[in-house]
């Protein structure tokens, strides 16, 4: 079981496993040449002589251009990808434009495979939290761009307590989930942690790919001596629990321990403060292959929105008028480091900046190789390029009419 976005705790449906990516809907090349004969007729010249023209309607610009670029509010699946006008499904399954296409954006339900920003490729690193300098805690200000930031908060609030780094879970905001900028495609990650203590409330270290390839550490509820480790395959539940909880630790509220998840393409260990635990052998395609983001989320199970299985899996409905809760104002987790050391099937070379996605290496899994395309929403090639050939091509036209329109009016 994984944080609070998970389509188990939102009603999401799972991929349908007879849909593979060569099913998806194809592109158009008439598209193409149509974005391309839109930007190559629009000089350089005019192009500023429009820009000129519309600075004085800048908030109508403004409008005009979050209309375009919004989402649009359709749902989106594998048996249901996005159309061409909002190309990108996100991890949420809805379709749009710009920051749906980034961290979480689904290539399988999207329109087609690249119409997702590529995947940041991994680095080693050690995160530290001596303060929040690397953190974006606005996660509508991401642009794609992994070297200025860390992580981003996705939901809820974070707070530094001097190297440790706080993650807030009120009545209000429904919980805190921070993610990687980067991903990782196999290698072997820490985390240096502090759970909570509540019934209700879960604590979670995960990692997470675009089409649900999912690997867990949770800590549920008041159970502070012991921690439950998980994967899922494409977000689909297997009718017998991959999960496992083990047990014997020490108070996993009061003291850090490092938790570690060692991915690699043939086997999964998980290990507590440096001892393995568990191994995972690949034996059938059900197992994690995709590009993931790093995730750390404190969440409420214990709510009455819950399945009643959930709520007893983390210990029971959360006490809002805890003693603990009542004097902070908040329950918390606490992070104190993540390590990284990647471990790509390939080393990638220097030029490498991105994951892509490309036609199926079997009946259900997806290829996954190496790019030196950019991750940047507003890159040249993603705002003049066949990314959105239409849909950019259309907005181009619109400028074009508007600023003849109000040339004719002046």
């Amino acid at each position: 079981m994984s944080d609070y976005h998970d389509y188990r705790t939102f009603g999401k449906t799972p991929r349908p496993e007879h849909v593979t990516a060569s099913q998806l809907i194809p592109y158009s090349e008439f598209d193409e040449a149509y974005c391309l004969h839109q930007t190559l007729f629009l000089s350089q010249s005019l192009i500023f002589k429009i820009l000129n023209m519309l600075v004085p309607l800048g908030v109508l610009l403004a409008s005009f251009t979050s209309y375009v670029l919004a989402g649009d509010s359709s749902t989106c699946s594998s048996i249901k990808p996005c159309l061409i006008s909002a190309p990108c499904c996100s991890e949420f399954g809805f379709c749009g434009d710009e920051t749906f296409c980034l961290g979480g954006c689904n290539p399988l339900s999207s329109y087609k495979l690249d119409s997702c920003r590529p995947n940041p490729v991994c680095k080693d690193a050690t995160y530290i939290f001596a303060d929040n300098s690397r953190i974006l805690s606005n996660s509508s200000f991401y642009e794609g761009n992994a070297t200025s930031h860390d992580w981003i908060v996705e939901k809820g609030n974070i707070m530094n307590t001097g190297g440790e780094l706080a993650l807030l879970l009120t009545e209000q905001n429904g919980g805190t989930r921070i993610s990687s900028t980067r991903y990782v495609h196999y290698g072997t990650i820490t985390a240096r942690l502090k759970t909570g203590r509540w019934n209700g409330v879960v604590t979670a270290f995960i990692t997470m790919s675009d089409i649900k390839d999912e690997i867990d550490w949770e800590f549920p509820g008041a159970a502070v001596t012991e921690a439950q480790s998980n994967y899922f395959w494409q977000g689909v539940i297997p009718p017998q629990t991959n999960g496992q909880t083990h047990k014997g630790l020490s108070d996993t509220f009061g003291n850090f321990h490092d938790y570690t998840i060692d991915w690699q393409p043939d086997t999964l260990t998980f290990l507590i403060d440096g001892q393995p635990v568990r191994t995972v052998k690949k034996t059938n395609e059900r197992y994690p292959t995709t590009p993931s983001r790093i995730q750390l989320s404190i969440w409420p199970a214990g709510i009455s929105s819950s399945p009643p299985g959930t709520v007893q899996w983390a210990g029971g409905m959360i006490n809002w008028d805890d003693p603990d809760y009542k004097s902070g104002g908040a329950f918390y987790a606490r992070v104190k480091s993540v390590t990284l050391k990647c471990a790509d099937p390939k080393r990638p070379d220097v030029n490498i900046t991105s994951y892509v996605y490309g036609p199926n290496t079997s009946e259900s899994t997806p290829g996954v190789s190496f790019s030196n395309r950019s991750t940047l929403l507003n890159d040249a090639s993603s705002l003049l390029g066949t990314d959105f050939p239409a849909a950019r091509a259309v907005t181009l036209s619109a400028l074009v009419g508007l600023a003849l329109t109000v040339q004719m009016l002046v």
